[in-house]
């Protein structure tokens, strides 16, 4: 069968994506996707919306169907803007466990949320997923015109939104694209969960490997980078690590505010730790979080023993630093 396809497979992650010697990409069912249908959080209601149809960008958007009793009459709602992991290559907003994880989010948070789909590696190498990015950050924007117009389905969610604190979020790869375009005016904070850095040199976290219900290894990590980056890059590009010989400054692109969770099983807590050094030197207000005994990606796969424990904690650590900010109305 692999050969009919395509010849012989040159990279692969199990279950999740075949890359095979003739360019031709198979990406596995391993995780379901649902629709907005499926409602895990019934005080959340869920829209697809188009974002471009041209290049075929998408979000799901996520918001409370009552206001928050706890803010006053008539509070806006601040937003976030949420991209998804899966090392460039694979994931979207339909995935079930995003759909759940970004139900729960909402709920506990009390915002709104809009999950961005994006072109995934190797047939859209980087930049692909961060020009993306930029263009789900300018659509938002622009939805602030929008607001009184009710959805065909009589729900409004524009009309909830402060479009004076928008927030940038993402996990792993999802991380990375928020911090590569989170750096505007008009973003209130930045939210990176597990960030996918990379590097050519390899740090202590990266050798020391990761438990077995890990589903980020090192090999896993090279993997990724080599179908994400350009051909003729090497995991030292601006791209891959911020902090690299030939990125500029990290600093420069970010926020003041920035809230960064770390899973201390992560074969990538060093790089994330050694990130957050790099912006506290630059003056940024970085608050860094880490959740013990679990590995990457855990508030999504909830694979760890303690995985739903620290996934409440990490709620409520997102609830209080998007909180923080002051509301604009």
């Amino acid at each position: 069968m692999g050969i009919f396809i395509g010849g012989s497979v040159v990279e692969e992650i199990a279950g999740l994506i075949r890359l095979y010697k003739n360019g031709h990409v198979e990406r596995l069912p391993a995780v379901p996707q649902v629709s907005t249908a499926y409602a895990p959080e019934p005080t959340v209601a869920t829209r697809d919306v188009i974002i471009c149809h041209s290049s075929v960008l998408w979000a799901r958007v996520y918001a409370p169907r009552k206001p928050n009793p706890n803010n006053p009459p008539h509070r806006l709602l601040p937003v976030l803007l949420y991209f998804h992991g899966g090392g460039f290559c694979v994931g979207s907003p339909a995935w079930r466990c995003y759909h759940e994880f970004l139900s729960r989010l909402a709920a506990a948070v009390g915002c709104v949320v809009v999950s961005s789909s994006y072109r995934l590696a190797p047939e859209h190498r980087l930049p692909a997923a961060y020009e993306d990015g930029e263009a789900a950050l300018t659509w938002l924007l622009g939805q602030q015109s929008g607001r009184a117009g009710p959805d065909r389905e009589g729900f409004n969610w524009r009309s909830m939104c402060d479009f004076g604190r928008i927030f940038v979020a993402g996990d792993s790869a999802g991380a990375a694209i928020a911090y590569a375009v989170g750096g505007r005016d008009c973003v209130r904070g930045l939210i990176l969960l597990q960030p996918f850095f990379g590097g050519e040199t390899r740090t202590e976290s990266e050798l020391a490997g990761s438990p077995s219900k890990s589903v980020l290894s090192l090999a896993v990590s090279d993997c990724y980078w080599r179908m994400a980056l350009p051909m003729e890059c090497d995991r030292n590009h601006p791209w891959c690590n911020p902090m690299g010989p030939t990125a500029k400054e990290v600093t420069t692109r970010v926020p003041a505010a920035i809230l960064v969770c770390v899973a201390e099983l992560d074969i990538l807590k060093d790089r994330n730790v050694e990130f957050c050094g790099s912006l506290r030197r630059a003056g940024k207000n970085v608050r860094l979080v880490t959740y013990e005994g679990v590995g990457h990606a855990f508030q999504i796969l909830h694979n760890y023993h303690s995985s739903d424990v620290r996934t409440a904690e990490m709620l409520s650590d997102i609830k209080a630093f998007v909180n923080a900010a002051v509301p604009t109305n």
